[in-house]
Protein backbone atom coordinates (compact mmCIF):
# COMPACT_ATOMS: atom_id res chain seq x y z
CA UNK A 1 0.00 0.00 0.00
CA UNK A 2 2.76 2.52 0.83
CA UNK A 3 4.49 1.64 -2.47
CA UNK A 4 1.27 2.36 -4.37
CA UNK A 5 0.84 5.68 -2.59
CA UNK A 6 4.43 6.64 -3.31
CA UNK A 7 4.02 5.72 -6.98
CA UNK A 8 0.88 7.84 -7.25
CA UNK A 9 2.66 10.78 -5.62
CA UNK A 10 5.57 10.39 -8.03
CA UNK A 11 3.27 10.41 -11.05
CA UNK A 12 1.34 13.44 -9.78
CA UNK A 13 4.63 15.28 -9.24
CA UNK A 14 5.39 14.85 -12.93
CA UNK A 15 2.08 16.40 -14.02
CA UNK A 16 1.54 20.10 -14.52
CA UNK A 17 -1.89 21.71 -13.96
CA UNK A 18 -2.47 21.64 -17.72
CA UNK A 19 -1.76 17.89 -17.77
CA UNK A 20 -4.29 17.30 -14.98
CA UNK A 21 -6.87 19.38 -16.85
CA UNK A 22 -6.28 17.39 -20.04
CA UNK A 23 -6.64 14.11 -18.14
CA UNK A 24 -9.82 15.38 -16.50
CA UNK A 25 -11.26 16.26 -19.91
CA UNK A 26 -10.39 12.82 -21.26
CA UNK A 27 -11.94 11.08 -18.24
CA UNK A 28 -15.09 13.16 -18.60
CA UNK A 29 -15.34 12.39 -22.33
CA UNK A 30 -14.68 8.68 -21.73
CA UNK A 31 -17.32 8.17 -19.06
CA UNK A 32 -19.78 10.66 -20.53
CA UNK A 33 -19.77 9.10 -23.98
CA UNK A 34 -20.04 5.57 -22.60
CA UNK A 35 -23.01 6.52 -20.43
CA UNK A 36 -24.84 8.41 -23.18
CA UNK A 37 -24.25 5.81 -25.90
CA UNK A 38 -25.65 2.98 -23.77
CA UNK A 39 -28.58 5.01 -22.44
CA UNK A 40 -31.77 3.24 -23.51
CA UNK A 41 -34.51 5.50 -22.14
CA UNK A 42 -34.00 8.53 -24.36
CA UNK A 43 -35.70 10.20 -27.29
CA UNK A 44 -32.52 9.92 -29.39
CA UNK A 45 -31.00 6.46 -28.97
CA UNK A 46 -27.52 5.68 -30.25
CA UNK A 47 -26.66 3.26 -33.04
CA UNK A 48 -25.56 0.79 -30.35
CA UNK A 49 -29.01 0.87 -28.72
CA UNK A 50 -30.81 0.71 -32.08
CA UNK A 51 -28.76 -2.32 -33.10
CA UNK A 52 -29.76 -4.03 -29.86
CA UNK A 53 -33.36 -3.97 -31.07
CA UNK A 54 -32.31 -5.46 -34.40
CA UNK A 55 -30.46 -8.21 -32.56
CA UNK A 56 -33.64 -9.07 -30.66
CA UNK A 57 -35.51 -9.15 -33.98
CA UNK A 58 -32.78 -11.35 -35.46
CA UNK A 59 -33.16 -13.98 -32.74
CA UNK A 60 -36.93 -13.77 -33.03
CA UNK A 61 -36.73 -14.59 -36.75
CA UNK A 62 -34.14 -17.26 -35.95
CA UNK A 63 -36.82 -19.41 -34.30
CA UNK A 64 -38.69 -20.03 -37.56
CA UNK A 65 -35.77 -19.92 -40.02
CA UNK A 66 -34.84 -23.28 -41.49
CA UNK A 67 -32.09 -24.17 -42.00
CA UNK A 68 -30.14 -22.01 -39.55
CA UNK A 69 -26.79 -22.02 -41.32
CA UNK A 70 -27.06 -18.29 -42.10
CA UNK A 71 -27.32 -17.44 -38.41
CA UNK A 72 -24.32 -19.64 -37.62
CA UNK A 73 -22.24 -17.86 -40.27
CA UNK A 74 -23.21 -14.42 -38.93
CA UNK A 75 -22.22 -15.40 -35.41
CA UNK A 76 -18.93 -16.88 -36.64
CA UNK A 77 -18.19 -13.59 -38.40
CA UNK A 78 -18.84 -11.64 -35.20
CA UNK A 79 -16.51 -13.88 -33.22
CA UNK A 80 -13.85 -13.59 -35.91
CA UNK A 81 -13.98 -9.79 -35.65
CA UNK A 82 -13.51 -9.87 -31.88
CA UNK A 83 -10.65 -12.37 -32.26
CA UNK A 84 -8.86 -10.16 -34.78
CA UNK A 85 -9.24 -7.00 -32.73
CA UNK A 86 -8.17 -8.72 -29.51
CA UNK A 87 -5.04 -10.03 -31.24
CA UNK A 88 -4.28 -6.65 -32.81
CA UNK A 89 -4.77 -4.84 -29.51
CA UNK A 90 -2.45 -7.29 -27.75
CA UNK A 91 0.26 -6.70 -30.37
CA UNK A 92 -0.12 -2.94 -30.00
CA UNK A 93 0.10 -3.26 -26.23
CA UNK A 94 3.28 -5.29 -26.53
CA UNK A 95 4.86 -2.66 -28.76
CA UNK A 96 3.83 0.08 -26.36
CA UNK A 97 5.35 -1.74 -23.40
CA UNK A 98 8.59 -2.01 -25.37
CA UNK A 99 8.52 1.77 -25.89
CA UNK A 100 7.88 2.36 -22.19
CA UNK A 101 10.97 0.29 -21.43
CA UNK A 102 13.09 2.40 -23.82
CA UNK A 103 11.42 5.77 -24.51
CA UNK A 104 14.55 7.75 -25.46
CA UNK A 105 14.09 7.67 -29.23
CA UNK A 106 10.39 8.58 -29.06
CA UNK A 107 11.21 11.23 -26.51
CA UNK A 108 13.62 12.89 -28.94
CA UNK A 109 10.99 12.99 -31.68
CA UNK A 110 8.34 14.40 -29.33
CA UNK A 111 10.74 17.06 -28.07
CA UNK A 112 11.44 18.19 -31.62
CA UNK A 113 7.72 18.53 -32.29
CA UNK A 114 6.58 20.05 -28.99
CA UNK A 115 9.74 21.94 -28.01
CA UNK A 116 9.30 20.64 -24.47
CA UNK A 117 12.10 19.24 -22.34
CA UNK A 118 10.53 16.35 -20.43
CA UNK A 119 12.21 13.63 -18.42
CA UNK A 120 12.22 10.00 -19.45
CA UNK A 121 9.90 9.26 -16.51
CA UNK A 122 7.33 11.80 -17.75
CA UNK A 123 7.28 10.16 -21.19
CA UNK A 124 6.85 6.74 -19.62
CA UNK A 125 3.87 8.12 -17.72
CA UNK A 126 2.33 9.50 -20.90
CA UNK A 127 2.77 6.23 -22.73
CA UNK A 128 1.26 4.41 -19.77
CA UNK A 129 -2.09 6.11 -20.39
CA UNK A 130 -2.30 4.57 -23.86
CA UNK A 131 -1.32 1.24 -22.34
CA UNK A 132 -4.19 1.43 -19.87
CA UNK A 133 -6.70 2.08 -22.66
CA UNK A 134 -5.29 -0.76 -24.78
CA UNK A 135 -5.41 -3.14 -21.82
CA UNK A 136 -9.03 -2.19 -21.19
CA UNK A 137 -9.85 -2.68 -24.87
CA UNK A 138 -8.16 -6.09 -24.97
CA UNK A 139 -10.15 -7.32 -21.96
CA UNK A 140 -13.41 -6.04 -23.47
CA UNK A 141 -12.73 -7.76 -26.81
CA UNK A 142 -11.83 -10.96 -24.98
CA UNK A 143 -15.03 -10.89 -22.92
CA UNK A 144 -17.08 -10.01 -26.00
CA UNK A 145 -15.73 -13.07 -27.78
CA UNK A 146 -16.62 -15.21 -24.77
CA UNK A 147 -20.16 -13.82 -24.70
CA UNK A 148 -20.65 -14.47 -28.40
CA UNK A 149 -19.66 -18.05 -27.61
CA UNK A 150 -22.27 -18.19 -24.86
CA UNK A 151 -24.84 -16.80 -27.30
CA UNK A 152 -24.03 -19.48 -29.89
CA UNK A 153 -24.51 -22.22 -27.30
CA UNK A 154 -27.83 -20.74 -26.19
CA UNK A 155 -28.94 -20.47 -29.82
CA UNK A 156 -28.27 -24.16 -30.22
CA UNK A 157 -30.71 -24.87 -27.38
CA UNK A 158 -33.60 -23.19 -29.22
CA UNK A 159 -36.06 -25.96 -30.22
CA UNK A 160 -36.66 -26.54 -33.92
CA UNK A 161 -40.42 -26.27 -33.48
CA UNK A 162 -41.68 -22.71 -33.04
CA UNK A 163 -44.66 -24.07 -31.13
CA UNK A 164 -42.39 -25.40 -28.40
CA UNK A 165 -42.94 -23.28 -25.24
CA UNK A 166 -39.18 -22.91 -24.80
CA UNK A 167 -38.48 -21.66 -28.34
CA UNK A 168 -39.02 -17.91 -27.94
CA UNK A 169 -37.81 -17.67 -24.31
CA UNK A 170 -34.53 -19.35 -25.28
CA UNK A 171 -34.21 -17.05 -28.29
CA UNK A 172 -34.75 -14.00 -26.07
CA UNK A 173 -32.04 -15.21 -23.70
CA UNK A 174 -29.61 -15.71 -26.57
CA UNK A 175 -30.46 -12.24 -27.88
CA UNK A 176 -29.70 -10.56 -24.54
CA UNK A 177 -26.34 -12.34 -24.26
CA UNK A 178 -25.61 -11.33 -27.86
CA UNK A 179 -26.42 -7.71 -27.00
CA UNK A 180 -24.06 -7.75 -24.01
CA UNK A 181 -21.35 -9.12 -26.28
CA UNK A 182 -21.94 -6.26 -28.73
CA UNK A 183 -21.84 -3.67 -25.93
CA UNK A 184 -18.47 -4.99 -24.76
CA UNK A 185 -17.22 -5.03 -28.35
CA UNK A 186 -18.15 -1.35 -28.71
CA UNK A 187 -16.48 -0.53 -25.39
CA UNK A 188 -13.32 -2.12 -26.72
CA UNK A 189 -13.54 0.00 -29.86
CA UNK A 190 -13.96 3.18 -27.81
CA UNK A 191 -10.93 2.22 -25.73
CA UNK A 192 -8.91 1.83 -28.93
CA UNK A 193 -10.00 5.28 -30.14
CA UNK A 194 -9.01 6.86 -26.84
CA UNK A 195 -5.69 4.96 -26.80
CA UNK A 196 -4.82 6.61 -30.11
CA UNK A 197 -5.92 10.00 -28.78
CA UNK A 198 -3.83 9.57 -25.63
CA UNK A 199 -0.65 9.30 -27.70
CA UNK A 200 -1.06 13.01 -28.47
CA UNK A 201 -0.03 13.63 -24.87
CA UNK A 202 3.55 13.12 -26.05
CA UNK A 203 3.18 16.51 -27.73
CA UNK A 204 1.87 18.16 -24.59
CA UNK A 205 -1.39 18.63 -22.68
CA UNK A 206 -2.97 20.93 -25.25
CA UNK A 207 -2.46 18.34 -27.95
CA UNK A 208 -4.10 15.78 -25.67
CA UNK A 209 -7.10 18.07 -25.19
CA UNK A 210 -7.42 18.59 -28.95
CA UNK A 211 -7.13 14.85 -29.66
CA UNK A 212 -9.74 14.10 -26.98
CA UNK A 213 -12.19 16.53 -28.56
CA UNK A 214 -11.58 15.14 -32.07
CA UNK A 215 -12.04 11.52 -30.98
CA UNK A 216 -15.11 12.41 -28.91
CA UNK A 217 -16.69 14.15 -31.88
CA UNK A 218 -15.85 11.18 -34.12
CA UNK A 219 -17.46 8.68 -31.75
CA UNK A 220 -20.47 10.92 -31.13
CA UNK A 221 -21.10 11.56 -34.82
CA UNK A 222 -20.99 7.87 -35.66
CA UNK A 223 -23.43 7.01 -32.89
CA UNK A 224 -25.87 9.92 -33.24
CA UNK A 225 -25.35 11.71 -36.58
CA UNK A 226 -24.26 9.07 -39.09
CA UNK A 227 -25.95 7.96 -42.28
CA UNK A 228 -26.11 4.45 -40.83
CA UNK A 229 -28.25 5.69 -37.96
CA UNK A 230 -30.66 7.27 -40.43
CA UNK A 231 -30.96 3.96 -42.27
CA UNK A 232 -31.66 2.10 -39.02
CA UNK A 233 -34.45 4.57 -38.20
CA UNK A 234 -35.96 4.45 -41.68
CA UNK A 235 -39.12 2.31 -41.48
CA UNK A 236 -39.64 -0.36 -44.15
CA UNK A 237 -42.14 0.42 -46.92
CA UNK A 238 -45.70 -0.72 -46.54
CA UNK A 239 -46.38 -4.13 -48.08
Amino acid sequence: MPDTTMMAQTILALLAPADLAALGLMALAWYGLGWRIELTKTAKPSVTVLMAQYRREWLKQFVTRMPRMYDASVLASLRQSTNWLASTTLLALGGLLALIGNPEQLRGVAQDLSLEAGSARSFETRLLLAGLFLSHGFLKFLWSNRLFGYSSIMMSTVPNEASDPLAYPRARQAAEINIRAAYNFNRGLRATYFALASLAWLLGPWALMAATLVVSWLIWSREFASHSRGVLLDPPPEA
